[in-house]
């Protein structure tokens, strides 16, 4: 019994009106319901009769005092204040409001609830601040010669009043939207936070985990079959694994000979051989392209650097014309 909470509850027009003793908000709403008589599995919504504040929150309902009294609506029920037209003694509400009518004049048998809205603001102006967006957006959308007569207003005041009664509605929605969009901030903001932590941890142990495993395991040379770890793992699990291995490992492959491959690889003779193909073309092409570029070399070197013997033989050779030595000196 220490969770139990007293409360009270009552309907949109405060004619009803319980005491109740509930754990949480859910059964506030079912009990609640139970008591003011509203239809089994109606939705209903929340408020503090107080000033009409949507309770949806469980923790929010728990934070606040005992004996809070709380207004359930359902349907198109909205709250609204509790008005005082004789100084204190009476509360106005809707209903409240329609007995008056009909009290003073018998001919009005049903008011719209746009006309009672009107007479509040017709007693008091400043009722604007705590009508709900329902009830200004209503007083909104009367036309101006009607509610010119239910205020016993000019028709270019009542134009400007409703001008008002639609930037209160406006400056309404700006806070909403910048709240939510604030909200939304935050929780972006929260998300990439937890991403960019999350990425870095991943990365951390990716890191670690390289350094300490990965490259080891790639260098090591596999004591069975003599092939290097590495070249295993890309033989086995890569696309095209000729163009990934290095020339020696390729050298390595085609020394090996398919009927050992295909015991290391575990593949039957057709498969092996077209790998082997494969490495050979590879081997093949990039040993003319070694000699290619070696010829390539060679002739971009200039004539004295290419054949220095016949220079220097043709250097030594004597001319044919001219006599020895010894001719000369006789």
């Amino acid at each position: 019994m220490g969770d139990m909470r007293p409360c009270k509850v009552c309907n949109y027009n405060r004619q009803k009106s319980y005491g109740l003793v509930v754990p949480s908000l859910e059964q506030l709403k079912i009990k609640g319901g139970e008591s003011l008589g509203i239809r089994l599995n109606a939705p209903i919504k929340v408020v503090l009769e107080e000033d009409g504040t949507i309770v949806e929150d469980e923790i929010y309902f728990l934070c606040l005092p005992s004996n809070t009294k709380f207004m359930l609506l359902c349907d198109q029920e909205k709250w609204c204040p509790a008005r005082r037209i004789d100084g204190g003694t009476s509360w106005m509400t809707r209903d409240s409001m329609l007995l008056e009518v009909d009290a003073v004049d018998g001919s009005i048998s049903h008011v719209e609830p746009w006309w009672i809205l009107a007479q509040w603001l017709k007693q008091d102006l400043s009722s604007i601040i705590t009508m709900s967006e329902a009830d200004l957006q209503t007083l909104v959308d009367i036309p101006c010669t009607q509610l010119a007569s239910a205020l016993d207003f000019q028709e270019t005041k009542v134009q400007n009043l409703q001008k008002t009664l639609q930037g209160v509605l406006d400056r309404r929605e700006e806070v909403r939207q910048s709240k939510e969009l604030l909200q939304l901030y935050i929780k972006t903001v929260e998300m990439e936070d937890s991403l960019e932590a999350q990425a870095s941890l991943e990365a951390q142990a990716s890191l670690e985990g390289a350094g300490n495993i990965d490259e080891p395991d790639s260098l090591e040379v596999d004591s069975a079959s003599g092939f290097m770890t590495r070249t295993l793992m890309v033989l086995k699990g890569k696309t095209s694994p000729e163009t990934r291995l290095s020339t020696e490992e390729l050298q390595v492959v085609v020394t090996k000979g398919a009927t050992a491959m295909g015991q290391v690889l575990g593949w039957d003779g057709r498969r092996t051989a077209g790998l082997l193909e494969a490495c050979q073309a590879e081997l093949s092409a990039r040993i003319q392209q070694v000699q290619a570029m070696g010829s390539l070399s060679s002739l971009g070197r200039p004539e004295s650097h290419r054949r220095p013997d016949n220079h220097h033989q043709q250097r030594a050779e004597p001319d044919p014309g001219a006599g020895s030595p010894a001719d000369t000196q006789g």
